[in-house]
């Protein structure tokens, strides 16, 4: 039977906030066992100790294995739970649930929102990083694809990635093995995994040859790109968690999904285009931030900040510019750019009610 995507934005008063998803539930406009997804963001800071992306999965999760009746752990396996840190500028903390049930209607011409879902095995500290952390994105996005029904790498449109960085706990667990990583710096380590885990969608949607990734090209050769994965790396998880979103054929449902690359921070064609592409009224945006030391000809303090963080500079920035256009600010963006889109470009996806 076709699939059918339901997307339900939720608004949140903090990290454990759960009134609205509980409101949905009860009021049956969330069916809790059709859940397969959650993409929020929480007003934490985004780093190696941002703590508020674990109690919102927990609080989550917690809900929906009462309305499920199952215990909390079966709900964390079933469940992709992926949240950003950071809510600088405009941005409002919110969480977009994602359902997916079969459905009798007719498939409508021109495709209709789907999305496939894949786990990878836990990663070992020195895995982080590295080819094994490339090869197990690699595999779990081809099997994210095949989950959503999509043959064609074109009709791809979004791959959400979150997964695993450096702790001082790992790295001191890998210390007493004698095992080599690829840093020793908990928040240095976010470029490393984010990176490692944008080529492993690449290599899988044939946007890069595997004889040009290696360890060595990982945060490194940025001329090797996807320009629809957005990676996020926390300490919160132990493996990678791919969501792959795309129009289908054989899906059915009121929304389809659209993208574009932003070539900079302040960008709004290209909201438009990725508006335009989904072709209709956006319901949820997705991108990500990179920051810069000169905007179209200016200079820019986003990268010499000491107070600051650059990413939150970014996402500040960015964050300003979509909802200038959707007028919505319960937008996702996630820093870090590395081998998603071109140096100094970035992706956007938008969902769009049609």
């Amino acid at each position: 039977m076709p699939m059918k995507i339901g997307v339900h934005k939720l608004a949140m008063a903090s990290p454990a906030d759960t009134a609205e998803l509980r409101a949905q539930l009860e009021s049956g406009a969330i069916d809790p066992r059709s859940v397969v997804a959650v993409i929020g963001k929480t007003e934490g800071n985004g780093g190696a100790n941002d703590f508020t992306r674990a109690l919102a999965t927990m609080c989550f999760a917690q809900v929906l294995a009462e309305a499920r009746g199952e215990a909390v752990a079966e709900v964390e396996a079933a469940v992709a739970f992926v949240w950003s840190g950071g809510t600088e500028g405009v941005l409002s903390p919110h969480a977009t649930v994602f359902t997916r049930q079969e459905d009798q209607d007719e498939p409508a011409g021109g495709g209709r929102l789907a999305l496939g879902l894949a786990m990878s095995p836990d990663l070992a500290p020195e895995d982080i990083g590295r080819m094994a952390h490339v090869e197990m994105v690699r595999a779990a996005t081809e099997r994210a694809m095949a989950d959503a029904g999509i043959c064609d790498p074109a009709d791809v449109h979004y791959v959400q990635v979150k997964g695993p960085l450096l702790t001082p706990a790992r790295i001191a667990d890998a210390g007493g093995r004698g095992a080599a990583l690829v840093t020793q710096d908990p928040n240095g380590s976010k470029p490393y995994a984010r990176g490692a885990m944008a080529l492993g969608v690449a290599l899988a949607l044939g946007e890069v040859k595997a004889e040009n990734v290696d360890d060595g090209a990982i945060a490194r050769r940025l001329e090797l790109y996807s320009s629809v994965a957005s990676t996020s790396a926390g300490g919160e998880l132990t493996k990678c968690e791919v969501l792959l979103f795309g129009n289908s054929a054989a899906a059915v449902g009121e929304f389809r999904i659209g993208h574009a690359v932003l070539a900079d921070a302040i960008d709004a064609s290209a909201v438009k285009a990725a508006i335009s592409d989904a072709g209709g009224a956006p319901v949820a945006v997705f991108a990500k931030a990179e920051a810069a030391a000169t905007l179209r000809g200016r200079r820019t303090t986003m990268l010499s900040d000491a107070d600051i963080h650059y990413e939150r500079h970014a996402r500040a920035a960015v964050g300003g510019v979509i909802a200038s256009v959707t007028g919505d600010p319960a937008i996702f963006v996630s820093g870090g750019t590395e081998h998603q889109c071109t140096p100094g470009a970035a992706p956007i996806a938008v969902i769009a009610r049609v």
